[in-house]
């Protein structure tokens, strides 16, 4: 994937805001207090879809009608947030979009995709398994497969962190989710452009390490399984292109575990009154587990979503 410019992904901002306003960024005092630093979060759950990746679908799908203007839908595999970003800029667009979701998907999150004008298939046990579907859908419907990773993806999702960047451009560390990577890639080319020296730090799941796994032996590694309640996290296998971005790039990656993360989702909600689905609370997690090495420095966190399904929340709240 060729480097973003500042040009780029303020040229991505440009269509991003036609759809949504910038998210604001808050040092939220509580945080700072519990932790013993400053907390800057960054607040994705605050977009038109309640994540991050709507600002992927938005450009995307401006690519999409450019380049190939014969395509009249696509499909595309999700545990939900990406779903509903490509649903909602798809109908925008005029075109069909067809979904895949494992079985047993969050059904808030199958709900909303159909509320943004998707059509919602359950296919397989796991996100992986639903790839395949999409990628089976797209020839046997003549629809254009949207992958979870490309570089017009990166660049919308990329106007998240130049935001934070420009708000707060002395941040000592960020801490981001990955699942399939735009996220992490998207702030490491915002910090690049920006020509910045924040580190990176990449949060996995404990039981959906691949990435970490890969980050730390120089190559591909692929898990048997990716149970973990938070679904933005549950990927087996790592994006090749995302990695060969992040795994050069990223200062370091992190694995939190399921009592972590619903840990840090109880505090979201205590201190900020925020509500974070379990990918969008895995970076606070992580930045708990280091608040040690964290002491005293300006921190980034980015909240990526808050789609959790109410029977979840409650659950994890109680």
């Amino acid at each position: 994937m060729s480097t973003l410019t500042r040009d780029d992904i303020e040229q991505a901002a440009r269509h991003v805001y036609q759809v949504m306003p910038a998210t604001a960024q808050y040092a939220w005092p509580l945080l700072a207090e519990r932790l013993g630093c400053t907390v800057w979060i960054k607040h994705e759950n605050h977009t038109p879809t309640g994540a991050f990746k709507v600002r992927g679908g938005i450009t995307f799908m401006h690519w999409l009608k450019r380049t190939h203007p014969e395509v009249k839908g696509i499909v595309s595999a999700t545990r939900g947030n990406h779903g509903q970003s490509l649903a909602l800029a798809a109908s925008a667009a005029g075109l069909r979009a067809l979904i895949v979701v494992p079985q047993g998907n969050s059904v808030e999150k199958n709900n909303a995709m159909r509320g943004f004008g998707g059509e919602v298939v359950e296919f397989g046990r796991d996100f992986d398994e639903a790839r395949e579907e999409a990628a089976r859908l797209a020839q046997a419907q003549g629809l254009y497969l949207v992958p979870p990773f490309h570089r017009e993806l990166v660049k919308g999702v990329a106007t998240y962190a130049l935001e934070l960047f420009t708000a707060v451009p002395d941040l000592d560390t960020v801490y981001v989710p990955i699942g399939c990577g735009s996220g992490i890639c998207a702030v490491l080319a915002a910090r690049d452009a920006l020509g910045l020296d924040t580190r990176v730090v990449g949060v996995v799941s404990t039981e959906a390490a691949a990435a970490k796994l890969s980050f730390e032996s120089g190559k591909l590694c692929e898990t048997a399984s990716a149970n973990t309640f938070a679904d933005g996290l549950a990927v087996r296998k790592p994006i090749p292109e995302a990695f060969d971005i992040y795994g050069a790039a990223a200062s370091r990656m992190v694995a939190v575990d399921d009592d972590q993360i619903a840990e840090a989702m109880r505090v979201y909600y205590t201190d900020t009154h925020n509500l974070a689905e379990g990918a969008g609370a895995a970076a606070l997690a992580a930045l708990m587990q280091e608040r040690d090495a964290m002491a005293g420095k300006k921190v980034g966190v980015i909240l990526s979503g808050g789609n959790v399904d109410r029977s979840v929340y409650a659950n994890i709240i109680a």
